[in-house]
């Protein structure tokens, strides 16, 4: 065989190899999705979930079925996203946890970057450091002279150990050089009550979990965790404009199995995003005060690896463990 002969051999053996997966990515989907929810039921990641499924089961003219699969922190929903087949028709949703969780916890059941690759940051939700009304500061600078002044007196409630909400006052404390107590509940409920009631003075929370306490009095806003003034709440500072470096998210995404591939990811990826940012989707997310994003696979995974070099410091400075 000619050398002309054999690369033309080659060439049509590696484009019939690639056909079947392009013909895969423009046909997707032409059976039921799953989408693994790694809480239980009636949270907030769940309601977004639903949201999300109803959406592209509309746009996608098949079934889209949420799995809730709790436990572990997230870590038993993410794993059985991680080894589910790699055909686009199992993903995960993930939250900051995902990006902790690396640092957290020492025996993992996957490798969060080789074995998972991002879909979309669906959205983001902005972290609020609020205080009942009676406590002393009012802002983030007398908060800071306070516990200056307070090491290790001044208690702060999230609704769990190794939580976004807790590493991020946890960040805040490294960047300040302040020492506050932590005090984690079994969730932002029972947190709230204790705080509403004046038994701790200072709250992580996401903001729209708060929004009824602080419209209503029982809460006040000392600042966002936010990089920059939300436009829906720009009334409220951020840390950042008193200690600088100080800003986290809470963050939900998509994620799939790493060998799920690169165009069928693309083809999800685009579906999703274009239905975050442009559609009635998009309006409920606000209304939930979700804010949409839809970035591209690549953004996302820029964003995974960023954030779980962010939190890693934090982490180990904290001495925070998995429950």
């Amino acid at each position: 065989m000619t050398l002309y002969l054999k690369a033309t051999a080659v060439a049509a053996a590696l484009l019939g190899l690639a056909l079947p997966t392009m013909a895969g990515a423009q046909t997707y989907p032409t059976k039921p999705v799953r989408i693994i929810v790694p809480f239980a039921p009636g949270g907030a990641t769940d309601i977004i979930a639903r949201l999300v499924s109803s959406k592209m089961q509309e746009v996608w003219k098949q079934s889209v079925v949420i799995e809730s699969r709790p436990g572990g922190g997230t870590v038993v929903g993410t794993e059985a996203t991680a080894k589910s087949a790699p055909d686009g028709y199992t993903m995960g949703f993930v939250v900051t946890a995902h990006v902790i969780n690396p640092s957290l916890r020492s025996n993992l059941p996957y490798d969060t970057l080789k074995d998972l690759s991002g879909v979309t940051q669906v959205s983001q939700q902005h972290i609020v450091v609020a205080a009942h009304p009676k406590f002393e500061a009012n802002n983030i600078a007398e908060l800071v002279a306070l516990a200056k002044k307070n090491p290790g007196k001044i208690n702060y409630a999230t609704s769990g150990a190794g939580t976004a909400l807790h590493l991020s006052m946890e960040l805040l404390g490294v960047k300040a050089g302040i020492k506050m107590v932590h005090i984690a509940y079994k969730g932002g409920a029972p947190a709230m009550i204790d705080v509403t009631a004046g038994r701790v003075p200072v709250v992580m929370e996401i903001h729209y979990a708060a929004q009824n306490y602080i419209k209503s009095g029982q809460l006040k806003v000392l600042a966002l965790m936010s990089e920059k003034r939300p436009a829906y709440a720009s009334q409220y500072p951020v840390v950042a404009e008193t200690v600088p470096g100080v800003s986290a998210i809470s963050m939900v995404g998509l994620v799939v199995p790493s060998a799920t591939p690169r165009d069928l990811i693309r083809r999800i990826s685009a579906d999703i995003a274009k239905s975050v940012k442009n559609s009635d989707l998009t309006e409920k997310m606000v209304a939930q005060g979700m804010e949409p994003v839809g970035s591209t696979p690549e953004q996302f995974d820029a964003l995974i690896r960023n954030e779980m070099a962010k939190w890693a410091p934090v982490v180990k400075a904290s001495g925070a463990k998995a429950d």
